[in-house]
């Protein structure tokens, strides 16, 4: 692994470490010995999931240029990818796991999917595959916040409509498609591609507002695993975010590495560069779900920084299958 990932690497645990020492000392307030007092890490979340994700998405669907995306390479990863999606979701429903806690089948479906794409998967793109490689990431990335989250803020405000005693058939669906659609994250999706449709280009100044507020995700999702850490702690029983860090880190990549390679027909630096996307460490937007929806963030915050971890061991070891593979070839 180069220097430059090393160093993205150091760069991510030294902010998570100012976030945690920012909620352990309280200086934005939260809850004292008694139990007393507000949540800053909620609010912040909140802010994020309200004003600076949606800013992203729109501007980024806005602005994405569909006519010259490689539809195969794309295809190759986001069909696995929503099978996972669609695995660990089914899978924990078939369980009950969302009896007690409606929402935990997605975000445990988030946490096992949703890679570190931004902070750690660019400069791995540039730095192991050059400029051709990280356009090959850049242009599949540019679609991941919009799929994966739109298809799992469907599948939790359906099961959330589920929940709710005494709702008919007809009830739950106009409830599901309501809050689908009126949410801080289709919504703007589905206005940046009725905008992109039309042909349109944003404003100038329009632009600006929009990345500026975008560029404010990362830092803060970042500092939030560091608050998230003071303030709930680390969960009592490890097996679920070290089983969620193992599906993010091993199962994920495999699985798009035999539907691309052998389903698809990808080889080469395609092949190679959705493979190591789909290898990232979990992404700091699963915590920003699982806050929205109050699901498990202690386990999501240890799969996070337990996948970020072993990262380092783990992706020399897939770009060393993945030389393999080429040798073989």
């Amino acid at each position: 692994m180069s220097w430059l990932v090393f160093y993205k690497l150091l760069a991510i645990f030294i902010t998570v470490a100012i976030g945690w020492f920012v909620g352990h000392m309280r200086w934005l307030g939260g809850r004292d010995a008694g139990g007393q007092g507000g949540d800053p890490a909620r609010v912040l979340s909140a802010a994020a999931f309200y004003l600076f994700v949606p800013a992203l998405l729109f501007r980024t669907t806005a602005r994405v240029d569909f006519a010259s995306m490689p539809w195969l390479t794309v295809s190759a990863f986001f069909a696995p990818l929503l099978a996972m999606i669609l695995i660990v979701y089914g899978v924990q429903r078939w369980r009950g796991a969302g009896r007690s806690e409606p929402a935990l089948p997605c975000v445990q479906a988030i946490t096992a999917s949703f890679g570190n794409t931004l902070q750690i998967g660019v400069p791995l793109a540039a730095g192991v595959f050059g400029e051709s490689g990280l356009a090959v990431h850049i242009t599949v990335v540019s679609l991941h916040a919009l799929v994966i989250l739109s298809v799992l803020t469907l599948l939790v405000e359906h099961d959330l409509a589920r929940a709710q005693a005494g709702m008919s058939l007809k009830q739950t669906l106009l409830t599901t498609m309501r809050n689908t659609v009126i949410h801080p994250v289709v919504l703007p999706v589905v206005a940046g591609l009725v905008f992109n449709g039309l042909g349109l280009s944003l404003p100038a100044v329009l632009d600006e507002v929009l990345q500026l507020l975008g560029t404010a995700v990362v830092p803060l999702c970042l500092t939030l695993i560091g608050m998230s850490l003071a303030y709930y702690g680390w969960p009592r029983d490890w097996r679920g975010a070290l089983g969620l860090a193992g599906l993010k880190l091993f199962l994920l990549p495999a699985l798009v590495l035999v539907v691309a390679h052998w389903g698809f027909g990808l080889a080469g630096q395609p092949l190679a560069v959705i493979v190591m996307l789909a290898a990232l460490p979990v992404g700091s937007n699963a915590l920003i779900f699982a806050q929205r929806y109050q699901t498990r963030e202690m386990e999501v915050t240890a799969a996070t920084v337990i996948s970020t971890l072993a990262f380092v061991l783990t992706a020399p070891l897939w770009l060393a299958l993945l030389a393999l593979l080429a040798l073989v070839r």
